[in-house]
């Protein structure tokens, strides 16, 4: 499992590569958080979620952009992304910390580009890129 970030003119592009899809999803969940807030760790908040998509690619999709959302208005830093995957039916249990604006700096992400953005199976792993709107 890795998170690479790759070069971009104008915005951030993560390419994330993992054994199976539930991994692919945390990963790049914690990729995403640590281009907006740093490393972070001590969770002391919780947070169930559920979501249901179409296909795999709209699902990864809304799950990063749900985390913004939840981010956001929870005032919360996830760190920790326990991910399962039915089908296209996504529960994760998430937990994190208090935004600390001393602590947790970085790039604001204003959403998730669908350009580009599609899981693939190579061999035994999963990998995809997402370009972040910053």
């Amino acid at each position: 499992m890795t998170v690479e970030e790759l070069s971009h003119t104008a915005d951030v592009i993560l390419r994330v590569k993992a054994h199976d899809i539930p991994e692919l999803f945390s990963e790049a969940a914690r990729g995403m958080f640590r281009v907006m807030y740093g490393e972070c760790s001590g969770a002391t908040r919780t947070k169930e979620l559920t979501l249901q998509a179409n296909d795999l690619d709209d699902l990864l999709h809304d799950f990063l952009s749900e985390l913004i959302y939840l981010s956001d208005v929870q005032d919360t830093v996830y760190c920790s992304f326990q991910v399962r995957v039915e089908g296209t039916l996504l529960t994760a249990a998430l937990s994190g910390v208090p935004f600390d604006r001393s602590v947790h700096q970085g790039s604001e992400i204003k959403g998730i580009s669908y350009s580009g953005l599609h899981i693939v199976k190579e061999g035994e792993s999963y990998r995809t890129d997402i370009l972040f709107d910053v």
